[in-house]
């Protein structure tokens, strides 16, 4: 048996074109990335909490919907927390460089 793969979207992504420091139009800043991604962790708490709320009052029965509410916005949260820790130790790392 043969397996054939298509080794052209891997080899342009390892080697992508010298572009002279200039950014593609649809690039987006780290910044704006950022705050994108830490919008949507804030939408998943906020689901969760409305989510909780609903099974509170009863006007949602299913259990289950609310736990996964919950464990999205609970994943979310951590994997912001692990990026903002490794950021921090990169930024650390960089300090301790001597020039």
């Amino acid at each position: 048996m043969r397996i054939h793969m298509n080794f052209r979207p891997l080899s342009a992504a390892l080697n992508p074109p010298a572009t002279g420091g200039a950014r593609p139009e649809d690039s987006k800043s780290f910044g704006s990335m950022l705050k994108e991604s830490i919008n949507e962790v804030n939408k998943y708490q906020l689901d969760a909490d409305k989510a909780v709320e609903d099974l509170a009052t009863g006007r949602n029965k299913n259990i289950h919907e609310t736990m996964i509410a919950i464990s999205q916005a609970d994943l979310a949260f951590r994997m912001t927390m692990q990026v903002r820790n490794k950021v921090v130790d990169a930024y650390q790392e960089i300090m301790r460089m001597s020039v």
